[in-house]
């Protein structure tokens, strides 16, 4: 029986998809990943991943691994949990570098994501990544100082949980201080502190010896906390890790993000003036503070510490915030907890 005009354009879709569908080497051609499925260890020819990672870039080229990587990489000028979770919204990115916090709101705002790497400091105590900056003619020598004075606060960023951590450590609420927003960006910090506009901040990387460098004189000074303030982590989309050649490229990112980290610590000379001074724009005495301030990684095989740290913080966090309770392991895609260290242990 000859196909009537109404159904022929039907049938021609359905044939197309099918097309698609069967293709060899199509993106949809492929089922999806299931989330408890062995991760591939092959990436096929043409994957690309869109990665915000900024340093990792730089450690790349001057490691001499971008070349090696077995996938199409477009690196997106992206850094920090608000404009991360905003580009995954726009499934504009892959993979995003950030701390402790983007995944939990991100989590509480619906976007599904997994934290696929994680790295710390040893010695952190040693080397936190904030101090807190402490106002001209403020005493503050102690946590228990704190009751009383205005704080610097950005919710929703690692700063803003660390002043949260903070006041618990001190047997403090937030009904002890003032907390005043303010995004933790740049110089806002430090110049909040050295106007008088709050109390007490929490101030990180190069901005510590510079405060204290340009308004020591007035009074200025800043404590440790005595908290760990260090982790980093590579996440994505759970979304993404359902195409098995994107989450295979993941895997091959996150053992080459292992080995640049590695190299970073092992080549400070090379990091100082290929990243610091080249890329950032930094003095040498700059980037030599902050290489001593990063100290050593550690990028463990074992995520349990890190996973019953991650839920101390969503404790707090869903306690002052309101926010439903999350369990911390939920965040995270155990498969890849070994990739990082086996690619420092193999060197490969």
């Amino acid at each position: 029986m000859p196909v009537s005009s109404f159904l022929r354009p039907v049938l021609a879709a359905f044939l197309l998809a099918a097309s698609v569908a069967c293709a060899p080497g199509g993106e949809r051609a492929a089922a999806a990943l299931a989330p408890d499925a062995p991760l591939p260890a092959t990436v096929p020819k043409g994957t690309k991943l869109i990665v915000g990672d900024p340093s990792t870039k730089v450690a790349l080229e001057l490691s001499g691994q971008l070349g090696t990587l077995p996938f199409d990489i477009e690196w997106a000028n992206i850094s920090g949990g608000p404009q991360t979770s905003e580009a995954f919204r726009a499934d504009a990115l892959d993979v995003g570098a950030v701390a402790e916090i983007p995944a939990i709101y991100a989590t509480w705002t619906g976007l599904h994501v997994k934290i696929v790497a994680s790295k710390f400091r040893k010695d952190p105590l040693d080397h936190p990544t904030y101090e807190l900056g402490i106002a001209p003619g403020v005493t503050v020598r102690t946590l228990a100082d704190l009751r009383g004075k205005r704080i610097a606060y950005s919710p929703g960023q690692a700063q803003g949980a660390l002043v949260l951590k903070v006041l618990k450590q001190a047997g403090l609420t937030k009904d002890d201080v003032t907390l005043v927003e303010l995004p933790s960006t740049g110089d806002v910090y430090p110049n909040a502190l050295a106007s008088k506009q709050v109390d007490v901040a929490p101030i990180g990387g190069v901005n510590i010896r510079r405060y204290v460098a340009k308004f020591g004189r007035d009074g200025a000074t800043t404590i440790r906390h005595g908290l760990r303030d260090d982790p980093s982590h590579l996440y994505v989309r759970t979304e993404t890790l359902q195409d098995p050649a994107k989450a295979a490229a993941i895997r091959a990112y996150v053992a080459a993000w292992a080995r640049a980290s590695r190299w970073v610590y092992e080549h400070p000379e090379e990091w100082i003036a290929g990243y610091y001074v080249k890329d950032q724009g930094l003095s040498a005495a700059d980037g030599r503070y902050l290489a001593e301030l990063a100290g050593e990684p550690d990028i463990p095989a074992d995520w349990s510490q890190a996973v019953a740290r991650h839920q101390e913080i969503i404790d707090i966090l869903a306690e002052e915030t309101g926010n439903p309770p999350l369990k911390a392991e939920d965040l995270y895609d155990l498969r890849f907890q070994p990739v990082g260290a086996d690619a420092i242990k193999d060197g490969a």
